[in-house]
């Protein structure tokens, strides 16, 4: 085989976006579409010319000629359709946070154990090409023992009301710099300490503030604002600083990496995640998706992306989050 015929399960914005990228992968094949929505299904059938359409997403994974599934339901409803598809015998990328518990995201990761399908849990930020390079010239050792880390991870008001209802900033987007941190330093996290600010009265607040303790005694200090003013012209502002006993790396992917002023307006889009090309998604989405079709097309286990370090990454942004309502440090461990 070299070719994977893939199913979208959840078809959300992000769903959407999953479904453009794997269209643009030769190796795949978008061959099925599952949402409960009558009326978005049809829409996003007739927008990808799929014809497998299910409601239920159980009948998918009952359909033998579908090898793969892209799982991209909210977080807390992870684990039973990815379980069903690990037990169907499918390849199954499944969207970050893999769960929203430990518990489940275990149980998840138990489930993959023996199956025959491959199991990847997508943390796109290990896919950027100037994370990826850091973490070359560490491993390379040419920053010596790391010792502190900080990140920012802002985005626009714009972008969060509908999000806010939903997840929270430190386990919806801090989990990103969590995992990378994890990444990084190749340890794991001892304690958390966070604080939020509620601005607009949501469910979740829009600021997480968080802090870690290592076990090897580095330390790291996460921003996450999701409410940047709305009329901030740039989707992401994206930093992350690693501080060596030898050297220093900073990380930036945000405004102006492209700049484009139209109607008296400056924009400047995502030009790394997931950028549109001639109708297709590309970026570091795509080689994720090159990255999942790889592996499970020669039947190898993936590295990045393992239940493992994305269970990780949860525990400590749950317990950051356990931090900010109660206001004490949370140890993990």
């Amino acid at each position: 085989m070299d070719r994977l015929r893939m199913g979208v399960i959840g078809l959300g914005w992000f769903g959407e976006i999953h479904a453009e990228t794997i269209a643009g992968v030769p190796n795949l094949e978008l061959a099925a579409l599952c949402t409960r929505t009558p009326e978005r299904l049809a829409e996003m059938g007739k927008k990808f010319g799929v014809s497998k359409l299910y409601r239920d997403y159980r009948e998918m994974l009952d359909d033998p000629d579908i090898d793969a599934v892209s799982i991209c339901t909210m977080w807390d409803q992870h684990t039973a359709p990815a379980v069903d598809a690990l037990k169907a015998g499918k390849h199954v990328f499944l969207e970050k946070p893999i769960a929203s518990t430990v518990a489940d995201a275990r149980t998840i990761t138990a489930a993959a154990k023996d199956a025959k399908g491959i199991l990847f849990i997508g943390h796109v930020v290990r896919f950027n090409p100037r994370f990826r390079m850091a973490k070359q010239a560490i491993d390379e050792g040419r920053i010596g023992k790391i010792v502190a880390l900080s990140s920012r991870r802002n985005i626009p008001a714009a972008w969060t009301p509908t999000i806010l209802e939903k997840i929270g900033p430190i386990v919806g987007d801090a989990i990103h710099d969590t995992d990378i941190m994890l990444w990084m330093t190749g340890d794991r996290i001892v304690s958390a300490y966070a604080q939020t600010v509620d601005v607009r009265g949501l469910k979740y607040p829009d600021i997480g503030q968080t802090m870690y303790r290592f076990a090897g005694g580095a330390s790291a200090t996460l921003e996450t604002v999701w409410c940047m003013p709305e009329k901030t012209p740039f989707d992401i502002d994206e930093r992350m600083s690693i501080i060596g006993s030898e050297g220093i790396i900073h990380i930036q992917d945000t405004f102006p990496n492209l700049a484009i002023v139209d109607d008296n307006k400056l924009h400047s889009p995502d030009t790394t995640y997931w950028p549109m090309f001639n109708g297709v998604r590309g970026g570091a989405l795509r080689e994720e998706f090159n990255y999942f079709a790889s592996c499970a097309l020669k039947g190898e286990a993936v590295t990045i992306g393992t239940a493992e370090d994305a269970t990780a990454a949860l525990e400590a942004t749950l317990a950051a989050e356990e931090s900010a309502r109660t206001g004490e440090l949370v140890r993990i461990g």
